[in-house]
């Protein structure tokens, strides 16, 4: 968190934590989201103050909206819930989702062009998958190590 550059986003997800632990973890990362001047988005139903909220279109709640898509639909569906942005994924093959079918280079960016809001790349990304893809949003869950920094 303290790595990211000021003003970067951050979207919180640890589902696999119990609520009560989750919750600390939250406060815990948004107190130094915010003192880095992150925007803070929250996944999940909870109101903890974040500045959005990031899921499936039909769940998105209040503030800036990021929704998920994975194809043309699901991006229509964004739409028309009035998401802001788009996390569209996944592009290449990822942990999070092992063996899952993935939109490589060019599936990625016919699907991004179709958007009229904006797109950010997910979905095995790193610094370097980010320069191979020439697209300027993106953003990782396990790809932002130390070495895979910009």
């Amino acid at each position: 968190m303290r790595a990211l550059p000021r003003g970067s986003g951050f979207v919180f997800r640890h589902y696999h934590l119990d609520p009560t632990p989750r919750r600390a973890r939250f406060d815990d990362l948004a107190t130094i989201a915010r003192s880095r001047g992150h925007t803070i988005i929250l996944s999940g139903d909870e109101d903890w103050g974040a500045d959005g909220s990031y899921g499936p279109a039909e769940r998105l709640g209040e503030g800036l909206k990021l929704a998920t898509a994975h194809d043309g639909d699901e991006i229509e569906h964004a739409l028309a819930a009035g998401a802001d942005g788009i996390f569209l994924s996944p592009v290449f093959p990822t942990a999070s989702h092992p063996g899952a079918a993935t939109l490589g280079v060019h599936g990625f960016h016919v699907l991004a062009q179709q958007s009229p809001l904006p797109v950010i790349a997910l979905g095995g990304m790193t610094a370097e998958r980010a320069d191979e893809l020439d697209w300027p949003r993106w953003g990782a869950i396990d790809g932002l190590g130390s070495t895979n920094m910009p």
